[in-house]
């Protein structure tokens, strides 16, 4: 392995929502001994709100460095980016344009620093999507405002995973009543192609088997309960099984297939719309469910959890989807190497290495 994929990653968290539980799982997740073994955490916040949630959740103490540029970061403890100079008034559990507004600074700084370098991933705690808004926010959540921020014109592709189920999202942040006219077979032939390369790049899986969701009860009982699977989604697993090689499966009727666990048979499970895939994904793997954002040049994470107003401040909020996520994203970030080393361009070695044993090598003898 090569010195980069053997290095410690400089974890960027933003702590996400104020007057949620975000503040309060990140602290349990990074003050821990072990945590500064995986990582170098970079929390990005207020120390004032912090200093208030601790307080509040009875937290034990340990030692940040705070900072105002994550330039100046220590690896021994971790780290706090002073992001957050206006006053924010703490109202545990209550949503406030203030705790959104809380929220965005600590983002867009951590998505700079991202960008510019000074973090390799970017884990996020929750937000109130509907508070966070302003003429700098107005996407329907992180996803989509981390693909126009940091996508570089590559398209996101939301993915909750857990240790053995990851499902992926044709439609995410769409109202229900919208996700039919939405489906297109070209789209959900990019979702597979996407998924498809995320599961081989960001999981280490070779030959990844997607399992396909349909969009209609019973899978549409061939055009009875509705034509969507006929003329929308098996065409596109069929041009993705013959033109992409996705090896793709189904489409599955939902409750049958995670009523009789066949995502078990598979890597990956591709769901029409939101809840289709989350619903289930949640109440199979809650407490250790991540939110990852595929398809983008960076790699950022989340916990599968909510802003959790009604237990904001009491202490009791499960870190362990947290944990979880700044795990998944240092594993996502060693696996892109891996992947990335092994799949460069082999003609500079080859000629490197045809060179120092003074061989020629001759294209035209289709050597």
């Amino acid at each position: 392995m090569s010195e980069e994929n053997k290095k410690r990653l400089r974890v960027g968290i933003t702590l996400g929502d104020s007057n949620g539980i975000g503040i309060e799982v990140a602290l349990k997740a990074v003050g821990v001994p072990e945590m500064m073994d995986m990582c170098i955490p970079v929390l990005y916040g207020s120390s004032k709100i912090v200093s208030y949630h601790r307080n509040a959740c009875n937290l034990p103490g340990f030692q940040i460095n705070h900072t105002k540029s994550a330039n100046n970061l220590k690896d021994n403890m971790p780290n706090l980016v002073e992001c957050i100079n206006q006053e924010i008034k703490v109202e545990l559990g209550v949503p406030s344009k203030q705790a959104g507004q809380a929220a965005f600074i600590a983002l867009e700084t951590a998505v700079r620093d991202l960008k510019s370098g000074l973090i390799d991933v970017l884990v996020t705690a929750p937000i109130n999507k509907d508070n966070i808004q302003s003429d700098q926010f107005n996407f329907p959540g992180h996803t989509e405002y981390l693909e126009s921020a940091a996508g570089d014109g590559a398209k996101a592709l939301m993915l909750m995973c857990s240790d053995n189920l990851r499902i992926a999202l044709v439609t995410a942040h769409v109202a229900l009543s919208q996700v039919p006219a939405t489906l297109t077979t070209e789209d959900i032939r990019q979702r597979l192609q996407m998924f498809n390369l995320s599961l081989k790049r960001d999981f280490g899986i070779d030959g990844p088997r997607i399992a396909v969701l349909s969009l209609n009860p019973h899978a549409g009982e061939n055009g009875m309960l509705g034509t969507e699977e006929r003329d929308i989604i098996i065409p596109a697993m069929q041009q993705s099984l013959d033109e992409d090689g996705v090896q793709c499966f189904g489409p599955y009727a939902a409750d049958g297939f995670f009523g009789a666990r066949h995502y078990r048979r598979f890597d990956g499970v591709l769901a029409m719309y939101h809840d289709q895939g989350l619903a289930p994904f949640k109440t199979i793997a809650m407490d250790e469910g991540v939110n990852f954002t595929a398809g983008l040049p960076i790699v950022r994470t989340s916990p599968d959890h909510g802003t959790g107003y009604d237990i904001a401040g009491q202490g009791i909020a499960n870190e362990s989807s947290m944990r979880h996520a700044i795990y998944t994203a240092i594993d996502v970030w060693h696996h892109r190497a891996r992947y990335d080393e092994a799949h460069q361009n082999p003609l500079p070695k080859l000629f490197q290495d045809r060179g120092r044993d003074n061989v020629k090598l001759d294209l035209t003898k289709g050597e």
